[in-house]
């Protein structure tokens, strides 16, 4: 019989119908639904998926490898802050934000281009779809350290006196094209023309082996993407306070894949692994930021936990109910982009982060809470869930 875990205390009926949707499909062998849960497709936001023998590229979705990274920096609190304004403005002509926006070779780490240069070789090697590798070995560069819009985000953060950086993106473009065209494929085998649904690929089709070998270049691909950023982002908070900082990175974690664990392929979507010991960043919202948390290995929560509080309200909803006056207030003390263009981010939109960690201490514990000195959120006008 098939384990089924719900950890969510406020799931609506939509939600608990797609996922009971998911959980009968014949070949998923459990399944859990994190505490910030909500309606996304095909699969919940916060969905943790077991399956065998199969994959399904819709239950990982369009932005392959999406997850945070944090790391600790040598800056001065008190620096941070009197210089807040001129570094937000910094980092925006720095590092390109929002939907479609994209990167400049000369505008690339070396330490990054050598990496990426590796990953091209790697994928050259792996199975893989022609079009989609040359694709890849043409726009990786351009999509490189950018941020991307919706609820992706940069911010500085503080923790008593220690100075956090957070960044939250995925693979960009990268990842939209490849996840595209086997959503495509898979949809096809299932005589569908709907590309968000449950779709599955056999693990051992050539389509499955391609798709598997393509995601996990993504996974690596959305890692290398946030590390370019941080290193862009400290150096130029380091131009702007005159002196070198120093940081070490806490974690790198992605949240949207499909990875095999324990011999099941394990697809999260909008959700934490946590292992045991394992380090993850669950991000709350602008203006309350986020918790490092320590995995504590729960079987039972199938080794993952939420990937950040979960939405209240849709993006569309968000925008038609909340005030730019509600958000500019809301987002007072804190330094960021505070617009129409970014209302559907507002904190009012987005469920309670200490109730959502209430809901899963059986499954990570709380290292650190870190609270925002300045945010940085890309503008898109795109209201999709």
């Amino acid at each position: 019989m098939k384990k089924t875990y719900v950890y969510s205390n406020d799931v609506d009926s939509q939600t608990l119908e797609q996922f009971k949707s998911c959980v009968n499909q014949k070949y998923v062998q459990s399944a859990a639904l994190m505490p910030d849960a909500h309606l996304g497709y095909a699969a919940p936001i916060g969905a943790v998926l077991q399956t065998k023998g199969f994959v399904v590229p819709a239950w990982v979705g369009f932005d392959i490898g999406c997850g945070v990274c944090a790391l600790k920096l040598s800056a001065s609190l008190n620096e941070i802050k009197k210089n807040a304004k001129k570094i937000h403005s910094s980092v925006s002509k720095k590092v390109p934000m929002g939907m479609g926006q994209k990167n400049s070779k000369k505008n690339i780490s070396l330490d990054s281009l050598e990496k990426l240069s590796k990953l091209i070789e790697k994928y050259r090697k792996e199975p893989n779809n022609k079009s989609l590798f040359n694709f890849f070995k043409q726009a990786a560069e351009q999509h490189l350290g950018t941020l991307g819009g919706g609820n992706h985000f940069v911010e500085l953060a503080t923790s008593g006196k220690d100075v956090w950086l957070v960044i939250h993106s995925g693979s960009r473009g990268i990842g939209h094209r490849i996840a595209t065209y086997y959503m495509q494929e898979a949809a096809k085998i299932a005589g569908k023309s709907e590309i968000e649904e449950t779709n599955a690929l056999s693990a051992d089709s050539d389509l499955g082996k391609e798709y598997i070998a393509a995601q996990n270049i993504c996974l690596e691909y959305a890692l290398l993407n946030r590390m370019e950023m941080a290193s862009k982002i400290v150096e130029t908070i380091s131009k702007v306070l005159g002196k070198k900082i120093k940081y070490s990175l806490w974690t790198n974690k992605n949240h949207n894949h499909v990875i095999l664990e324990r011999g099941l392929f394990v697809h999260r979507k909008g959700a934490t692994p946590a292992n045991k010991g394992e380090r993850g960043v669950i991000p709350g919202n602008m203006r309350d930021g986020s918790v490092l948390v320590e995995g504590k290995g729960n079987k039972d929560f199938l080794y993952s936990s939420s990937h950040g509080a979960g939405r209240l309200m849709s993006r569309r909803d968000a925008v038609q109910n909340i005030s730019l006056e509600q958000f500019k207030y809301s987002m007072s003390d804190i330094v960021a982009t505070v617009s129409e263009a970014t209302l559907n981010e507002a904190p009012q939109a987005y469920k309670s982060l200490s109730l959502v960690m209430q809901a899963q201490k059986k499954s990570v514990k709380i290292v650190k809470e870190i609270k925002p000195i300045i945010n940085w959120k890309g503008v898109e006008q795109r209201y999709r869930d």
